[in-house]
């Protein structure tokens, strides 16, 4: 009897759906950690890239201050 419940069990296909839907979210999470690895890495040195040039400039916080030359006349 137990040899006919296995083989039972083995052909029956009613918790296939289940499994293919197991499989379809465990590749889609998968692929998102794999997309995230990718990009995070670009996004680190973008946002280095951002920093080391926002410290390279400079803002005159005077109006106009050192812009204009006075002539003598």
């Amino acid at each position: 009897m137990s040899t006919n419940h296995l083989k039972s069990f083995l052909s029956g296909e009613s918790g296939a759906v289940t499994v293919d839907w197991v499989v379809l979210t465990a590749a889609l999470v998968g692929l998102g950690l794999a997309v995230i690895s990718v990009v995070s890495g670009g996004l680190e040195n973008l946002s280095g890239d951002i920093n080391d040039q926002l410290e390279q400039d400079h803002v005159n916080t005077g109006f106009g201050a050192g812009d204009t030359e006075e002539e003598d006349g």
